[in-house]
């Protein structure tokens, strides 16, 4: 069975306002990831996997933290360096456990227990499927 990736982040992807390298990181996470954005790999071992220094690990992840695509664990629930994507970013085995997980998530957010993604807005809207772009030859 395939996977299902949210579209609030897949479709998104490009406009986050971070570096390339953090993009391609946040792909390895979701990879990575369980359904529902838990990571089962802690930092040192993403570093060893990545095969970058722990440092490189935590300065990747810096930016998606800021936007709460990835959420660090309250410092008393904490176990090494372990995270979780946030839900709306995270894969999910079906489109129904999605639309659950995403119900259950609107409503944490609004009642103050998980913070929301700070996603930048469009500045133009992509083109639809419909409607190609006016490329010319230069």
């Amino acid at each position: 069975m395939a996977e299902v990736l949210s579209p609030i982040v897949s479709d998104r992807i490009w406009a986050l306002p971070v570096s390339g390298a953090a993009v391609k990181f946040l792909q390895y996470l979701i990879f990575r990831s369980e359904f529902g954005g838990q990571l089962p790999v802690r930092q040192k071992d993403m570093a060893a996997e990545y095969n970058v220094t722990p440092q490189t690990i935590s300065n990747l992840m810096a930016p998606l933290c800021d936007l709460n695509i990835v959420l660090r664990p309250k410092s008393e629930s904490r176990h090494g360096s372990s995270y979780r994507l946030h839900p709306l970013a995270a894969k999910y085995a079906t489109h129904a456990d999605m639309e659950a997980a995403f119900r259950h998530t609107l409503h944490s957010i609004k009642a103050g227990d998980l913070p929301n993604l700070k996603l930048p807005q469009y500045v133009a809207a992509p083109p639809t499927e419909g409607g190609r772009p006016r490329l010319q030859v230069a």
